[in-house]
């Protein structure tokens, strides 16, 4: 039971490391799960504290994620459509087979969406620009939480490993 709990919680870490990119799976969410996993493996036992303040942080990271793209837009003048045009860009831009495109995708998708909600070329560019620089900090944010959660995983699984032999 413990190496199935050991890889369950393994595979939720990958999961929440993909999911910084994919914005259908809450990627530090996802992280802590496998946190929570680990709990529950009888080598390891991780402090309520612990969990709770991840937890939270987990939690923080997931609203920070919907804040700072709008923040993004919004400081250079985007609307609604051009965040939905990121957030579509970026699902074109993961499964096509260029190697840039989930960098590429959301600027386009941007794009698209400013020139549906507006035409003026330039304000479109401008928006997009915005809601890129936001998408990409807010990625790369989760990203950062996720791999930082990985690292934390790894740690404790490390520290109680003695503990099974």
């Amino acid at each position: 039971m413990e190496i199935f709990l050991v890889a369950l919680g393994a595979l939720l870490m990958i999961l929440g490391i993909l999911g910084s990119f994919l914005p259908v799976i809450p990627g530090p969410l996802t992280s802590w799960f496998g946190l929570l996993v680990l709990h529950f493996t009888e080598g390891v036992k991780l402090g309520n504290t612990f969990l709770i303040v991840t937890l939270l942080f987990a939690i923080f990271i997931y609203v920070l994620d919907y804040i700072i793209p709008a923040l993004g837009t919004k400081r250079f003048g985007g609307s609604n459509e051009g965040m939905i045009g990121t957030t579509l860009g970026l699902v074109v831009g993961l499964i096509t087979p260029i190697p840039l495109g989930i960098i590429i995708g959301p600027f386009i998708g941007a794009l698209v969406g400013e020139m549906v909600h507006r035409n003026d070329i330039n304000k479109a560019i401008k928006a997009a620009f915005g809601s890129f620089l936001g998408f990409i900090a807010s990625t790369f944010l989760k990203f950062i939480v996720a791999i930082i959660y990985l690292g934390l995983f790894i740690a404790k699984l490390m520290e109680h490993n003695a503990s099974w032999y």
